[in-house]
């Protein structure tokens, strides 16, 4: 068993997973019983869900289907932003503030 992918949260580890058994490629996740202590535990790459091949013969394949993965993912560009009328930082995908539902400026 061969780790492959450290993920940044339980949905993109098991979308990984998916990815990789559609292509018959078998995987298992884990760490995800972790997610829950965050913030009781240290946050970093010993505490995020991974990603393991089960077969270390199809690690590579699996690394090249992931790179294709990535390689085709939208990218968000831009900053985050500062919403004029509650001063709440938003992250520049969102064209609203969360908090107080103020378009962003510009």
């Amino acid at each position: 068993m061969r780790k492959i992918f450290t993920a940044n949260n339980p949905t993109e580890a098991e979308l990984v997973r998916g990815i990789l058994e559609s292509a018959g490629i078998a995987a298992e996740v884990k760490g995800t019983d972790l997610w829950g202590a965050r913030g009781e535990v240290p946050v970093g790459p010993d505490t995020d869900p991974t990603v393991w091949v089960e077969d270390d013969s199809r690690a590579e394949e699996a690394q090249a289907l992931l790179a294709d993965f990535n390689r085709d993912r939208p990218t968000v560009q831009g900053a985050a932003w500062t919403c004029p009328q509650c001063g709440e930082i938003s992250e520049p995908q969102f064209t609203e503030c969360w908090k107080c539902g103020t378009g962003r400026p510009g």
